[in-house]
C-alpha cells in the first residue's frame, strides 16, 4: 500500500552510484520525523530516475516534496529509513525559506557518540557495535560559520582524488567531517587545495552505513544562510 509524505529535502548527497535523500516531514501542526527514502538495493541508494520529477528535475536541498513510499524499512541506527516507491514521480510543492529551515536544527549536544576519530577526521566515526545501539542517524546543526578544506588525503599512497572536508564547532566542541554535499563539492573541486571560510550555515549531518567495524558522520548538506546584498535582493 503506498502512502505519500511531505517532506521539506534537507540532503540530496553522494552515495555510490546514487543519492541519499532525506528530510523532515512537514505536517500541518508543524515538523514531524526524519524520512530517508531508500531503495530495495543492497546498499539502498536512490537512482536518478527514481527520485526525478515529472518534468525530470532533481530534488534540491530546501524543496517541499511529495514522496510515495511503501513502508518503514528501519535498519540498525537508520530508523528514518522508508521504502520507496519506484514506479512514481516525485512531486515539487515549493520552496522552504531560510528562517523556516533553520528552525528545524537542533539546539545543542554533541553529535551522537565522540571521542573516536580518522586519519584526518575528529570526532567523525562509531564504532559499530556503539552506533548499533542509537535510535537516529540524521540531524540539522546551525553552526557561526565553518571552513572547508580541499585536499588529496590518500596522495601518499598513490590516489590523487581530491575530497572536501568541513571543520566546524557545535556545542563547544570541533569537529571535522568529509562532505558528500555534490553541490558544494562540485564547486569547490574547481579551486585549488586549500581552506576556505564560510559564514552562517545549516549542516545536515548524518550517519552512514557502516563500513570496516564503524558508521562515519558526514556533512550531507551545507545550506548557507543568504546574504543581503541590498534592499530586497539576496544572493
Amino acid at each position: 500500500m503506498t502512502t505519500t509524505k511531505r517532506i521539506v529535502c534537507l540532503a540530496n548527497s553522494r552515495k555510490l552510484s546514487g543519492r541519499c535523500v532525506a528530510g523532515r516531514e512537514m505536517l500541518d501542526t508543524g515538523p514531524g520525523e526524519w524520512i530517508r527514502p531508500v531503495s530495495s538495493r543492497s546498499h539502498q541508494e536512490v537512482s536518478e530516475r527514481e527520485r526525478q520529477y515529472q518534468d525530470g528535475a532533481d530534488p534540491r536541498v530546501g524543496d517541499l516534496i511529495l514522496v510515495p513510499l511503501l513502508n518503514r524499512q528501519p535498519s540498525t541506527f537508520q530508523q528514518e529509513n522508508w521504502l520507496l516507491h519506484p514506479t512514481y514521480y516525485w512531486s515539487f510543492e515549493g520552496r522552504m525559506k531560510w528562517p523556516e529551515m533553520a528552525a528545524l536544527s537542533q539546539e545543542g549536544g554533541q553529535l551522537w557518540i565522540n571521542g573516536h576519530h580518522t586519519f584526518h577526521g575528529r570526532h567523525d566515526k562509531i564504532p559499530q557495535t556503539l552506533a548499533d545501539e542509537l535510535k537516529s542517524s540524521l540531524t540539522v546543526i546551525r553552526v557561526a560559520g565553518l571552513d572547508l578544506t580541499v585536499l588529496a588525503p590518500s596522495e601518499a599512497f598513490g590516489n590523487p582524488k581530491r575530497r572536501v572536508q568541513a571543520r566546524f564547532e557545535h556545542a563547544g566542541t570541533e569537529y571535522r567531517f568529509w562532505v558528500t554535499d555534490p553541490d558544494l563539492e562540485r564547486s569547490y573541486l574547481q579551486k585549488q587545495n586549500d581552506t576556505y571560510r564560510l559564514g552562517e550555515s545549516l549542516l545536515t549531518i548524518s550517519l552512514g552505513e557502516p563500513f570496516e567495524g564503524h558508521t562515519h558522520k558526514l556533512v550531507a548538506a551545507v545550506i548557507r544562510r543568504p546574504r543581503i546584498i541590498r534592499r530586497g535582493t539576496r544572493s
